[in-house]
């Protein structure tokens, strides 16, 4: 039995609210509006649905979990300002709520596998 369309399209509706809250919530860590990192429990009051809604919905549409997207993103944001910027790897930390500089180093090599100081290195190099 085919899932009706009204059933996709609320999916695809609470994936891109979703995605533009993850966008927001990036922009206000960059700039200093929040230093506190939303968990997946924080996205879904947001959506006003049950965090193990958003979950499942974004393992349909996405094949990914809430974790997953926020950390990719983070991941991005930190090597954009790693090559683009000259703030020292603590600060770039900290914008993206990490306080503590050795969370955000073992945080950056598990999702890369190198350092945020490697990573820097390793570019540099490449010019």
């Amino acid at each position: 039995m085919p899932i009706p369309e009204k059933i996709l399209s609320r999916k695809d509706e609470i994936t891109s609210q979703f995605m533009q809250l993850v966008d927001e919530h990036v922009s206000d860590l960059l700039h200093g509006r929040t230093e506190i990192r939303f968990k997946p429990s924080d996205f879904a009051s947001r959506l006003h649905i049950a965090p193990i809604h958003l979950t499942n919905t974004l393992k349909l549409t996405l094949n990914t979990s809430p974790c997953e997207v926020m950390e990719d993103r983070i991941v991005l944001e930190a090597q954009k300002m790693l090559d683009e910027t000259v703030l020292s790897v603590a600060d770039i930390g900290n914008l993206l709520g990490f306080p503590e500089p050795t969370n955000f180093n073992r945080f950056f090599k598990n999702m890369t596998g190198i350092t945020p100081l490697q990573y820097r290195k390793n570019k540099i190099l490449k010019y």
